[in-house]
């Protein structure tokens, strides 16, 4: 008879999943945002906790509001191509390479910045 009243019932695909989410978006309580951001729910890269502090990016230099995902490691962003929907109804984007640094909004002007070192 062995004893599995102590451990959780997670199946092996839960218990797989959970490390590599916490790895890939970092803690929330972080003062930086995570290398790699999505709005989109349907993205492995979408973590709620981070868009809902506020997500600043420069790129290239200039602030933009109008980032779709990014990745500061590899150096782009995705941005939305005009009104056009591929066939699924998902915003068509435009892939754009250049420096990106990211920041939480909720911290004020002096927030920490993420960039590529």
């Amino acid at each position: 008879m062995t004893d599995t009243a102590a451990a959780p019932e997670h199946t092996p695909e839960q218990a797989a999943e959970q490390p590599e989410q916490a790895a890939a978006h970092g803690p929330v309580n972080s003062d930086v945002p995570p290398d790699h951001l999505s709005v989109n729910p349907k993205s492995p890269h979408f973590a709620e906790d981070h868009l809902r502090r506020g997500v600043g990016i420069r790129f290239k230099g200039r602030e933009r509001t109008d980032i779709e995902e990014y990745s500061i490691a590899e150096g782009w962003v995705r941005v939305q191509a005009g009104k056009s929907l591929d066939r699924k109804g998902q915003p068509l984007t435009l892939k754009l390479t250049g420096p990106v640094e990211a920041w939480f909004q909720d911290l004020g002007d002096d927030a920490p910045v993420a960039k590529k070192d």
